[in-house]
């Protein structure tokens, strides 16, 4: 399967508004991700935005986002705390702002991964 290359606007956004968050910056997918203690919380895939929430987060958004979708990076592969975000909301600076801090909120909570490979 051949992924598109995300567009260099988004990768800048990415890297733009994680600056102020305490991550690191990673590849998945051959894309720029974003972790918090191990624990990917938001990456580019494509053209679209990755994003990871708690449970009822994501139900939550999925409801009131129609554009929202779960991340599915190969056909029935769904992971389950993800969404993708298209351009549309991910651009929304009212809408945008909420779903980054639930996802840091949530992923900052989380136990920290101490088997991961990326491990520094």
């Amino acid at each position: 399967m051949k992924w598109r290359k995300a567009p260099d606007e988004l990768i800048s956004f990415l890297a733009e508004i994680t600056k102020d968050i305490d991550c690191q910056p990673r590849k998945m997918f051959g894309y720029p991700a974003y972790f918090i203690n191990n624990n990917m919380f938001i990456c580019a895939f494509q053209e679209n935005l990755v994003i990871r929430l708690s449970e009822k987060d994501k139900a939550r958004v999925l409801k009131q986002y129609k554009n929202v979708t779960e991340f599915e990076p190969m056909s029935g592969r769904v992971m389950k705390e993800y969404v993708e975000i298209p351009e549309s909301l991910y651009r929304d600076k009212t809408a945008f702002p909420k779903i980054l801090n639930m996802s840091v909120k949530y992923v900052s909570s989380l136990p920290p991964k101490l088997n991961s490979k990326f491990r520094r």
